[in-house]
C-alpha cells in the first residue's frame, strides 16, 4: 500500500474506480474495515458502565490531533468522558433510546470539528456556526435522525449509507460507526475541504468525501439502504428517492418557515411511504456547487 492509498478520508474515487463486486459486505476488502466497529464497540461498553474514561476513539483522536491552540481549545475537561458523557446523557433524556447510536455520539469528539474559539460550547444541545451560512447540528437532531434511520426491517443494519450535506463532517463520523460505508456530499468547497481537514486525525477508513450538488445524490454508487439530509428543501428531490434501495429509509427536514421532520421508506420499486415525525429547524437545501 502506497502513501498516497493511506490518505483519509479516502476520495470517492477509491471505490468507483474498484471493480463492482470489490466493496460488498463479506468480501475480503470490506472485512477489513475494523476500526469504526471497534470504537462502536469499545463506547458501549463505556456507556453502559457509565464510565468516565474515553473510547478508543477518543484517545486516538487525540492522539493524533494538532497541537491545542493558544487558550487550551483542545485542554483535557473537553476530551474528557464526562463531558460526553453528560451531553450522551441529554440526549438520551430526550428520547433517543437506540443503545448503538448513543455509543457512537460518545465516541466521536464533537469539539474537534468546531472552530477553537467555540470548543467550550461545542457539548451543549445547540447547533453552532461552521462558516459560509452553515451550522453543525444540534447533538439531539444528529442522534434522532441517524436512529430513525437504524430503525428499519434490517435490524439496523446499515451496508451503504449517503449524507447530503458534510459540512464539518461532525455527522459523517458518527455515520462511520453506524454504517460499512458512508458517502457525503458537500457543495461548498471551502467546508469540503474543511472536513476533510476535521476527519483526517480520526483515520476513519469508511468516510468517502464528495464535492458536487447533494440534491443530485451519487447514481454511480447507488442504491443506498439510508440517507439522511443536512438540510431542508420544500420537497425531496426526487433523484434521491430512485436512489434508495428497496426497504431503505431516507431522513430529511421538509419545509421553509415551517420545517418538519419526514421519514420517507422505500416499499417497492415505484411506491414510497411519507410520515412525519417532528419539527425541526435546517439551513435551505440548495442546487449546484460554490
Amino acid at each position: 500500500m502506497t502513501g498516497k492509498d493511506k490518505r483519509f478520508p479516502l476520495p470517492l474515487s477509491s471505490v468507483v474506480d474498484k471493480a463492482a463486486g470489490s466493496a460488498r459486505a463479506g468480501s475480503p476488502a470490506s472485512a477489513r474495515i475494523a476500526t469504526p466497529q471497534t470504537a462502536t464497540q469499545n463506547a458501549a461498553q463505556n456507556f453502559a458502565a457509565r464510565s468516565n474514561a474515553p473510547s478508543d476513539l477518543q484517545l486516538n483522536s487525540a492522539a493524533r490531533a494538532t497541537p491545542a491552540p493558544a487558550g487550551g481549545a483542545l485542554a483535557a475537561p473537553l476530551v474528557s468522558g464526562a463531558v460526553r458523557n453528560a451531553m450522551v446523557a441529554r440526549v438520551a433524556k430526550q428520547g433517543v433510546r437506540d443503545g448503538k447510536v448513543l455509543a457512537a455520539m460518545e465516541a466521536v469528539p464533537r469539539h474537534m470539528f468546531v472552530e477553537s474559539g467555540l470548543a467550550s460550547q461545542a457539548y451543549i444541545d445547540a447547533s453552532l456556526p461552521i462558516g459560509h451560512h452553515q451550522t453543525i447540528s444540534q447533538p439531539y437532531i444528529v442522534a434522532r435522525m441517524i436512529e430513525i434511520l437504524r430503525a428499519n426491517g434490517n435490524g439496523g443494519e446499515l451496508n451503504r449509507v449517503l449524507e447530503i450535506g458534510t459540512g464539518c463532517g461532525y455527522q459523517a463520523a458518527v455515520l462511520s460507526l453506524m454504517a460499512k460505508e458512508v458517502y457525503s456530499i458537500e457543495r461548498i468547497k471551502p467546508l469540503h475541504e474543511l472536513a476533510k481537514t476535521n476527519l483526517r486525525p480520526l483515520r476513519i477508513a469508511n468516510i468517502r468525501l464528495h464535492y458536487g450538488d447533494g440534491m443530485l445524490g451519487l447514481p454511480q454508487v447507488a442504491p443506498f439502504d439510508g440517507i439522511i439530509l443536512a438540510a431542508a428543501g420544500l420537497e425531496v428531490p426526487q433523484a434521491l428517492l430512485d436512489q434508495l434501495s428497496i426497504g431503505g429509509r431516507l431522513v430529511a427536514p421538509v419545509g421553509e418557515r415551517h420545517q418538519v421532520l419526514q421519514l420517507i421508506e422505500r416499499v417497492g420499486k415505484f411506491e414510497w411511504t411519507n410520515t412525519t415525525l417532528e419539527d425541526c429547524h435546517f439551513v435551505p437545501l440548495r442546487p449546484g456547487t460554490v
